[in-house]
């Protein structure tokens, strides 16, 4: 295929991913193109007389595309937009008026206790100053302090959706740049190790990306001086380059998590004000966390962080959301409500210790992907902002000095930039305190907790290993509630059904059936009719594929199918290989880090490849 004619396309700069980092980026550089009376304040040289021509392709079909609510000081975006008061300027967003963090313990007696976890539930039943919730049995304390490097006050409640719409829409009302959703981008263009632009997806192919009669079209080469990569932690061109370059010495990218959310109207009776915020923990597994959000329009964004750190086979990301969402101490805020939208997103959960390089000649990385993620405070929007700002004002030093993106320019105007901004020392602080979660959810949250008192000094020092020798085997399941002819038994009806294994080992060991209401709690499926807004335009290649198949064969954890978020990857025919549906899948990526099938050629990844492709959840409802 790389032998085929492809059209070309000139620009000066392009850009790949439409998030929060990429936003940031245009924001500030478009600020800086025109003169007060109209004219090039910098000059294309692609087009000389007019403004630098600057492409943003989104893979999603529409920029509000984002899965998530999210909680944030907003340091860095209310200083994008000083004159604005962003809670009352972006849809759904409010100022957080209240912050809790809750502890919820098993109402069932259903989930998985290790040693540790017994003695964290007996720490949070009997401390003091801990207050369970009594009355209606809510089966949960709430803290009564939380440390400050986790506290978001004074910050903002915000749909990720809304927001990157908005901001969006601010870009291309200048006319400065062009953002195309609907594109998905194939890869990087290398010339060597110079990155000289990006590769839009072939169209008119079938699955495998063969083309397929007439309306084959190859996808086009975009050509520019600058290539700005902010397409998230699994998006194919960080991957790609992550794959060519390798990472810097001593970095890894072995912590994950999906983040499995709703968005829910809330029923008349709930009471929590706008900008209400709730963390919790321990239920309904151990490592499982959640959060919950109050949006101004009596709706909340909602969900749980399953991690790669769960060591347990059984990863059925939608099941655990509602056993969340009918906790007692969440259930009294929404029964009688109704699911507005839902989705998921994989999360890069190794922080700075993620960071690839930053740039090269031609490119430069920003966001997600680029490691801004905070892992101590949780907390990741305004840091991928920061980072397209950063890299903005370094680019335009650039641009008004005549000087070229080469990699040692790029070193001093943008990574050096970077490495002086407060940022960059809150992230070096918090670059161990995940790592006792390898180890135990007590010895995770101890070392967090050491960590953020302490500013980085001391923590939890524990050898990290990639997610899919985390991956426990089937057999680890067994205990009294279920013994080995049981999960036998499972496993040989499962087989027999083509069904995965997940509900009958959860129905087994003592998960209650979903009661499922077709308005608040629906099937997987209904859900994606419902909200998730999922369409996959015709003609494109499959993105997800299993590189080695005969390793999908002996796999008996097939934790892929249990994580995937949206039911679009299944039990195959008897060769043992899954099967997927591009129509299903909202592009989450957890099937990459969730695979327990590691790869002969490089065992740092499982056996999963995710390209560029069309589709994925779209609702700016999120």
């Amino acid at each position: 295929m790389s032998e085929i004619e492809r059209q070309t396309m000139e620009a000066d700069i392009v850009c790949v991913g439409f998030g929060p980092a990429n936003a940031g980026f245009l924001t500030t550089l478009s600020r800086a193109l025109v003169n007060p009376d109209g004219t090039p304040a910098i000059e294309s040289k692609v087009m000389p007389g007019c403004p630098l021509q600057i492409l943003c392709y989104e893979r999603a079909d529409d920029i509000g595309f984002g899965v998530s609510g999210v909680v944030t000081s907003g340091r860095s975006i209310r200083a994008s937009f000083p004159d604005l008061d962003l809670a009352k300027e972006i849809p759904n967003a409010a100022d957080v008026c209240s912050e809790t963090m809750a502890y919820m313990f098993d109402p069932i007696g259903a989930e998985r206790q290790s040693g540790s976890d017994k003695f964290m539930r007996g720490a949070f039943k009997m401390g003091s100053g801990m207050r369970v919730m009594k009355g209606r049995q809510f089966h949960a304390a709430e803290l009564p302090w939380i440390p400050p490097f986790l506290r978001k006050e004074p910050g903002l409640t915000m749909s990720m959706g809304s927001f990157i719409s908005w901001a969006g829409s601010k870009l291309m009302e200048t006319g400065l740049v062009q953002i195309w959703p609907g594109t998905p981008v194939a890869a990087p263009v290398l010339d060597g190790d110079k990155v000289v632009g990006v590769r839009l997806a072939d169209q008119g192919v079938d699955k495998k990306g063969n083309p397929d009669g007439m309306m084959y079209m190859p996808g086009m080469d975009i050509h520019a001086a600058l290539t700005v990569v902010g397409d998230g932690p699994v998006g194919p061109v960080g991957r790609a380059l992550d794959k060519h370059f390798g990472l810097p010495e001593g970095n890894h990218q072995h912590d994950w998590a999906v983040g499995m959310k709703a968005v829910v109207q809330l029923p008349d009776s709930c009471t929590l004000p706008a900008g209400t915020v709730i963390h919790t923990m321990g239920y309904p597994e151990p490592e499982i966390f959640g959060f919950f959000y109050v949006y101004p329009d009596r709706s909340a964004s909602m969900g749980i962080f399953v991690p790669s750190w769960m060591e347990s086979p059984i990863r059925t990301s939608y099941r655990y959301l509602q056993h969340w969402m009918t906790h007692p101490y969440i259930w009294r805020h929404i029964d009688g409500g109704s699911l507005r939208s839902w989705g998921a997103k994989s999360l890069q959960e190794s922080g700075v210790r993620g960071e690839p390089f930053l740039c090269g000649d031609g490119y430069a990385r920003i966001g997600e992907g680029s490691g801004t993620t905070n892992v101590l405070t949780n907390s990741g929007v305004d840091e991928a902002w920061r980072s397209g700002v950063l890299l903005a004002e370094g680019v335009i030093e650039l641009l008004k000095s005549g000087k070229e993106f080469t990699k040692e320019n790029l070193e001093t105007a943008y990574v050096a930039r970077r490495r002086a901004d407060v940022q960059d020392k809150e992230l070096k602080q918090a670059k161990f305190a995940r790592d006792g979660f390898q180890k135990s959810l007590m010895l995770g949250v101890m070392g967090t907790g050491m960590c953020g008192i302490t500013k980085g000094a001391m923590h939890v020092n524990c050898k990290t290993v990639p997610p899919s020798r985390k991956i426990k085997p089937l057999d680890s399941l067994i205990c009294d509630k279920l013994t080995r002819e049981d999960l036998e038994s499972i496993k040989a009806q499962c087989a027999k059904d083509k069904k995965p294994l997940h509900d009958a080992v959860m129905n087994k060991m003592g998960w209650p059936e979903i009661k499922l209401d077709g308005n608040l709690l629906m099937s997987h499926q209904d859900a994606l009719f419902k909200g998730g807004k999922v369409q996959a335009a015709g003609g494109f290649a499959d993105h997800v594929t299993f590189v080695h198949p005969e390793l999908c064969a002996k796999c008996q954890a097939r934790t892929c199918i249990e994580i995937c978020s949206a039911q679009a990857i299944t039990v195959g025919e008897d060769n043992g290989v899954p099967a997927f549906d591009r129509e299903k899948c909202v592009h989450c990526g957890a099937c990459i880090w969730s695979c327990s099938q590691t790869l002969p050629e490089d065992p740092e990844h499982g056996n999963i490849a995710f390209s560029g492709g069309s589709g994925g959840l779209h609702s700016n409802e999120n």
